[in-house]
């Protein structure tokens, strides 16, 4: 048995002791508190195959994705100018360390009390929260290019295509897809907190709601689509990555 199905079992054992357990607890406690597994597993379903239930699921999708690329265009932008500027790192790089020991909850309040528009705060939470780790991950990627093999590369004279594509794109994926990987896992948690002060729709409302009805079942279930969604996302992000990197060896790939 390979190394990758034994953590597939090792992680699907994992789940289903933690099931074991709450299933037990919800025998021995009230149901209020911790609600049968099936009971979870079936509102689970629901949300899944109800069209105006899903669309919340895919409500804060979107607004992941959207936190996420801006945050990703805009600290790719700023790796590249620090890069280039010692200055300009020294002047930035405290600014985002400034900014990343800021609590999600603290921009929340900031955007409320600057903008108007539910969406537009929201974003502006999303990328506030994860622009400094994109910022300096991939300013990490940058900095791993070896200069020896940067100088010999130029001395064949390659195109800017060739430069990118053979030298450029295998040093810093890596480590971009790493970034992601990570991120995405913030996004997530973040998300939540924005949806809970003022939006309409999407996973945090909804999680709203379940408290408002003291409803755990409920509670559980969207807390669910959340995992499911981030799951659904880090295995597409794999996929990439063993596509990206298919010239490295296989043991390489799977660190």
């Amino acid at each position: 048995m390979g190394s990758g199905s034994m953590r597939v079992l090792q992680a699907t054992a994992g789940m289903i002791v933690l099931a074991v357990i709450w299933q037990i607890l919800s025998m021995t406690l009230p149901p209020f508190l911790f609600p049968p597994v099936p009971e979870i597993f079936k509102r689970t379903v629901e949300i899944l195959i109800t069209g105006s239930l899903l669309i919340d699921v895919l409500l804060t999708g979107g607004r992941i994705f959207v936190g996420l690329f801006g945050a990703f265009f805009i600290g790719a932008v700023i790796a590249l100018v620090m890069a280039r500027s010692k200055t300009l790192e020294n002047f930035v790089s405290p600014v985002l360390t400034f900014f990343q020991g800021i609590p999600a909850l603290s921009w929340v309040v900031f955007a409320i009390i600057w903008f108007q528009g539910t969406e537009f705060r929201i974003a502006f939470i999303m990328i506030m929260t994860t622009l400094p780790a994109f910022t300096f991950q991939i300013l990490d990627a940058i900095r791993s290019m070896s200069k020896d093999l940067f100088e010999m590369t130029m001395s064949f004279r390659p195109s800017r295509w060739t430069l990118f594509r053979f030298l450029i794109v295998p040093t810093i994926v890596p480590g971009i897809l790493t970034a992601w990987k990570v991120n995405l896992g913030n996004a997530a948690r973040v998300v939540v907190v924005a949806e809970l002060v003022g939006a309409t729709g999407g996973v945090g409302y909804e999680l709203l709601r379940q408290q408002q009805l003291f409803d755990m079942a409920g509670a559980m279930a969207w807390t669910l689509q959340l995992v499911l969604f981030v799951l659904v996302v880090q295995q597409t992000i794999n996929a990439i990555e063993a596509w990206a990197l298919s010239y490295r060896p296989v043991s390489e790939r799977s660190i």
